[in-house]
């Protein structure tokens, strides 16, 4: 997808007219420009702060090398670059056509005679590296762009001469752990068989949609790939031999580029001809949407109130643990343009070693910064549910009832049968619930939360004797989702607004248009954010829309990819979205931040980051982020905490969460006063937001978090009670 500009991206970089931004992240920008020409090319940008590592300047000096080497016919072709610019730059080829890895993602794994025709081509690419004496050392499915022409390797960015260890130290691995060699994970000095190995674990996840060691965490993988067999599961019979030589753990029963090259294929047909036509319409969709963007530059934001103390920049020294330059993916064409990326770590196989300084124990005891005021293992709340303030009262949900509890002392106060999680819902002050009589015709009813009755008027729900579920209540309104339980049509979907006070209906719109797909009743959750309804699901697909608040209008669609993993679902109700009253922050395979009023990616945060897996746009790497003073927090799948600002979507600083405690990302942080908490592997962390020191503070396990209108009380759920903290 073609992002607008920035109101503060410059107008020209040496000569080229910038027209889109392709990517942005902590290290550059990528984008889309034109020469005086009209040649169109992808211009990777480096941000200031970071060209003056003298270290990074010269790998980004060799990076430039490694591309030129390779060329336009098996990579992308430089066209010009500046390595000793104030902003560092390169010019390369726009390369019409997805990374491998959004490509399978999209499409399916490759078909046999498709993997061949790439894996020859790429056997072609990688000896004319090595013909010259460099090895790329971090070849991997996002690093392979299918054009209609042939495959091309981008990505240079830790590519080296034979035997040059300037920019290498004793003990240090470079590279992507699902994807890199033995030798390479042990440290050792990467040859022209470890691209032979990464080879043939990039086809194999061609061919299956997953890598031959799996996924996970850094170590966990190295380990793998250094003493465990690769799994092939799901490769082509013929092709699973081939792909297990390659895969030897010693380097010298590898073939050689040359006679895999004769193995793979036999060089006949064009590229384009083994490729499947779905593949193929999206690569000219995508030639369409170059030469058909108008370019658009948004304006400049409001001003953000002053960051406080959790947005300070932290000093930092050296390289950090994350990606120097990568490929600018493009989350909704499945379209890149060449980048580097680099990730350096010691000895992760025998010990952990923070970066930047790493997690700090400090001298707060065994609780740190909270301190426990009760606990109730009574209250049965449902694990998926978080509890919620109804002003004072504390609710929680349990499987089949409400339970009011008193945040002064834990007490149950009552308890009120209710059919479904769907039926309820607070605007913060009032309480709402749908209740269906014996002949199952439903009724609207406020809760008086003394006496767990109804109060006010009781609405009978008209011609909705079929289903219906409550999804968000704000300023006097109700929004609910009805229709026919048995009749998933389009046409039986409606969106309902209603009085909380008079129990008059609002406006009702049919809950999908041409633009949408229904999703069934009571998988649903909203939050209103001034005009604007937003509204997601909990599909398998999982789409968020916009409506206006005031007819119920469709505003717009955006379908967010892998939201949520088997392992997570970052929003269990519409309170838990992330918002500033202008944008959304939305934790998926990145955090993307999107405009409120038309539903514009502003930014996404993540494309310069090493996960391990590297499987960029098919995982779930960031938790729900929750967001304050122009930041944006959220739990990251490298075991960090990450602090993001909200204006351009740039890294403000990260703590690494110990390995005893890496960050789960099924639910959100929470802010405390002075601190940062987030659910861990073995207890809540906390992080001071002035120091951005790590102090693991609670063993318990607790998750699905509600604080008080104080922001002084947090309320955690855990496997068999909860517990309230005092948050200092």
């Amino acid at each position: 997808m073609l992002k607008p500009l920035l109101h503060d991206d410059p107008q020209h970089i040496a000569g080229y007219r910038l027209v889109a931004r392709l990517g942005s992240g902590g290290m550059g920008t990528v984008y889309l420009a034109r020469s005086p020409g009209g040649r169109t090319v992808a211009l990777k940008t480096v941000h200031a702060r970071i060209a003056a590592d003298t270290t990074f300047r010269t790998r980004f000096r060799l990076e430039v090398d490694a591309a030129r080497v390779i060329g336009g016919v098996h990579g992308a072709q430089v066209f010009d670059a500046d390595p000793l610019a104030d902003m560092p730059w390169l010019a390369t080829e726009y390369i019409l056509g997805p990374p491998l890895d959004e490509a399978v993602a999209g499409h399916g794994p490759l078909p046999e005679t498709a993997v061949r025709a790439m894996g020859a081509a790429l056997c072609g690419a990688l000896g004319q590296l090595h013909r010259s004496d460099v090895v790329h050392r971090d070849l991997k499915p996002s690093n392979v762009m299918l054009s209609a022409y042939g495959p091309k390797i981008i990505d240079f960015g830790i590519a080296r001469a034979l035997g040059d260890a300037r920019l290498t130290r004793t003990g240090t691995a470079a590279g992507t752990p699902a994807y890199m060699s033995p030798e390479q994970a042990s440290g050792q000095d990467q040859t022209p068989a470890g691209d032979v190995f990464a080879l043939a674990g990039v086809l194999a996840f061609a061919a299956t949609g997953h890598g031959p060691f799996g996924g996970g965490q850094a170590a966990d993988l190295l380990y793998r790939v250094r003493y465990a067999d690769p799994d092939l599961t799901g490769v082509p019979p013929a092709l699973a031999p081939v792909l297990a030589r390659c895969l030897a753990k010693d380097p010298s029963l590898r073939p050689r580029t040359t006679d895999l090259l004769a193995e793979l294929h036999d060089g006949h047909g064009e590229f384009a001809d083994h490729l499947p036509a779905g593949l193929l319409s999206g690569i000219a969709r995508l030639a369409a949407e170059v030469w058909q963007h108008r370019p658009e530059r948004l304006p400049a934001p409001p001003e953000q109130p002053d960051p406080g103390p959790g947005a300070t920049v932290p000093r930092r020294t050296g390289l950090s643990r994350r990606r120097v330059l990568t490929s600018a993916g493009l989350a909704a064409t499945g379209v890149a343009a060449a980048g580097a990326g680099a990730w350096f770590w010691t000895g992760l196989l025998d010990r952990w070693k923070p970066g930047g300084g790493g997690p700090e124990e400090t001298g707060w005891g065994k609780q740190g910064p909270l301190r426990t005021v009760w606990t109730n293992d009574t209250a049965e709340a449902q694990d998926r549910t978080p509890p919620f303030f109804v002003g004072d009262d504390l609710v929680v949900m349990g499987l089949f009832h409400l339970v009011n509890v008193d945040p002064a002392t834990g007490r149950n106060m009552w308890e009120l049968p209710i059919s479904s999680s769907a039926h309820v819902v607070s605007d913060g002050s009032g309480l709402y619930y749908i209740r269906a009589d014996a002949e199952g015709n439903l009724s609207l009813l406020a809760l008086d939360m003394q006496t767990a009755r109804p109060k006010g008027n009781v609405v009978t729900l008209p011609d909705l004797q079929t289903a219906a579920a409550l999804i968000c209540a704000s300023d006097g309104t109700v929004y609910l989702v009805a229709g026919h339980d048995r009749r998933p049509e389009i046409e039986d979907r409606r969106l309902l607004a209603m009085d909380t006070v008079s129990g008059k209906l609002r406006w009702q719109v049919p809950f999908t248009d041409e633009e949408e797909t229904p999703i069934g009743i009571g998988s649903w959750f909203a939050k209103a954010i001034r005009n604007v309804l937003v509204i997601g699901d909990f599909g398998d697909r999982v789409t968020l829309q916009a409506r206006d608040r005031r007819s119920g209008k469709h505003l717009w669609t955006r379908e967010i990819r892998n939201w949520m993993a088997e392992t997570t679902a970052p929003v269990a109700s519409g309170a838990e979205l992330a918002d500033d009253g202008t944008h959304l922050y939305i934790g998926a395979s990145l955090i993307h931040a999107i405009r409120i009023s038309d539903g514009a990616v502003i930014w996404e945060f993540g494309s310069f980051r090493d996960f391990g897996d590297e499987d960029l746009q098919s995982t779930t790497h960031y938790g729900a982020p929750v967001v304050r003073g122009g930041v944006v927090y959220a739990a990251e799948a490298t075991g960090s905490v990450v602090a993001v600002d909200t204006r351009r979507g740039e890294l403000l600083w990260e703590v690494p969460a110990p390995k005893d405690n890496l960050p789960r990302l099924a639910s959100p942080p929470v802010l405390g006063p002075t601190h940062l908490y987030y659910e861990g592997e073995s207890g809540l962390g906390a992080i001071d937001l002035h120091t951005h020191a790590y102090v693991r503070t609670l063993t318990a396990s607790l998750h699905r978090f509600a604080v008080d209108r104080d922001k002084r009380l947090l309320i955690g759920v855990g496997e068999e009670r909860m517990e309230a903290l005092r948050m200092e």
